[in-house]
């Protein structure tokens, strides 16, 4: 009989035994950007039908309202707050992104924490610390499967952020390392979320389930609901139904020394992650050739797999173009910018947008590494120009400043309708590590 432990009981032991007091100052920063950044992201989508619909679902089921939906004038129960939450979050693919697994962090574990939190008045030191446990214990878990899991078509944040939502509920709950290990197992039970349907609102639905489920494991597991030991990575466990042999190691080595959130990286764009190279790429090359749209006759677009397989789409929605390679690659050359509302419907629309996304070709190049483009513009005048990005604003290697970030915040604010109140938000959500509860923050957001 094997004496190896299991993965959730190393994680459960790693959760349970984690003091804020260990937790390194660059560490505590991230998790304040990172929820900043969320919460920002959410505002901006405040009034969109997508989110509206959500909270008029949740409602007719919510139970006590004790946790506040952002932007909004209601407060729902946690578990509902947090669905709805997720969706508004990641709704423009505007959130924080872990490149190696393409999982969107904050959206699943933040929303959870936070609602938990103002339901049960924990402090901001133990919001940050239960998202920075959850965000890193559902990277690690999407490391032990990608890319097979994505490539299956299992949509990797919504199946691996129930791991994180429940592991942060565990943390402010005070689970001990065995009840941690079972809510991560119970969560296993509730991972899903496909690939084919990002295109669709029923993405937004696995996101916000990701969110509430974790959540219910947690509690689950706190009243003594049990899972199996191997729920992971057992022969019959999560990583096997969903994808290829875990990679174990992945999960447990260096945990506490070595940080998969401190690689969260940030979005100057509301767009897939592995697109920006792309739009930085276009838009250097706009200004070296300075000519008209009209005087270049084809872009190529070289890529990873992955862009290839997410971004060579026909685009017929504001779902479609965020996740792009001809629509990135159009803005870039016909417009010189690529914000919210230039991946809006209107922007679909666009005759000039939708001309240039027709001259556009994606092409295959396994020498670059995820995250990079190398764009070549062709001129009718024969001439041609090419660009290889492989740091794209907001990346690990040229991340975004806390400045950056700020701009990004105040902008969304003001999309959603915030822009008066939007310097309080920020000056509570910095000042979250010394909150001692979430009050004031939610009071702000309401």
């Amino acid at each position: 009989m094997s004496t190896t432990p299991y993965a959730g009981q190393i994680l459960g032991e790693f959760v349970a035994a984690s003091r804020w007091e260990a937790i390194s100052p660059a560490l505590r920063h991230e998790a304040t950007r990172s929820i900043l950044n969320h919460i920002g992201c959410a505002l901006g989508v405040a009034q969109d039908p997508a989110v509206t619909t959500a909270l008029a679902v949740m409602r007719q089921t919510a139970g006590a309202p004790v946790a506040t939906v952002f932007g909004q004038s209601v407060k729902l129960d946690a578990m509902s707050a947090a669905f709805v939450n997720c969706i508004a979050g990641n709704l423009l693919d505007y959130d924080d992104t872990h490149l190696q697994t393409v999982i969107h962090p904050s959206a699943p574990v933040a929303p959870a924490a936070l609602a938990l939190a103002e339901q049960r008045g924990f402090s901001g030191a133990q919001v940050l610390h239960a998202f920075l446990l959850g965000a890193e214990v559902e990277c690690r878990i999407g490391n032990a499967v990608s890319p097979g899991h994505y490539a299956r078509g299992w949509h990797i944040t919504s199946t691996c952020g129930g791991f994180g939502s429940a592991v942060a509920a565990a943390k402010l709950l005070g689970l001990t390392a065995g009840q941690t290990w079972h809510a991560i197992g119970i969560a296993a039970s509730q991972s899903a979320g496909l690939v084919e349907n990002l295109p669709s609102a029923a993405k937004n639905v696995g996101m916000g389930n990701a969110a509430r489920n974790g959540m219910l494991a947690a509690l689950f597991a706190q009243q003594g609901y049990q899972a199996a030991p191997a729920a992971i990575e057992g022969p019959l466990g999560w990583a096997r139904a969903m994808g290829d042999a875990p990679d174990v190691a992945q999960i447990t080595a260096g945990l506490g020394s070595r940080w998969e959130i401190a690689r969260n990286t940030y979005k100057p764009y509301p767009a897939g992650i592995v697109f920006h190279a792309v739009i930085d790429a276009c838009l250097a090359l706009r200004a070296q050739l300075g000519v008209a749209p009209e005087a270049i006759a084809s872009v190529e677009v070289a890529g990873d797999q992955l862009l290839q397989d997410r971004g060579d789409r026909v685009v017929r929605n504001e779902r479609d173009a965020r996740v792009s390679i001809h629509h990135s690659a159009a803005l870039g050359f016909v417009r010189g910018r690529a914000g919210v509302a230039d991946f809006e419907l209107p922007a679909v629309a666009d005759a000039a947008l939708a001309a240039f996304r027709a001259k556009v070709v994606a092409r295959l190049d396994t020498s670059l590494p995820r995250g990079a483009a190398t764009v070549t513009a062709r001129l009718l005048d024969g001439r041609e120009a090419t660009l290889t990005v492989t740091a794209p604003v907001g990346s690990i290697d040229n991340p975004m400043s806390d400045a950056a970030l700020e701009a990004k915040f105040l902008d969304n604010a003001g999309l959603g309708g915030f822009a008066a109140r939007a310097p309080a938000m920020l000056r509570a959500a910095w000042g979250l590590e010394a909150a001692p509860d979430v009050t004031s923050l939610m009071a702000t957001l309401a």
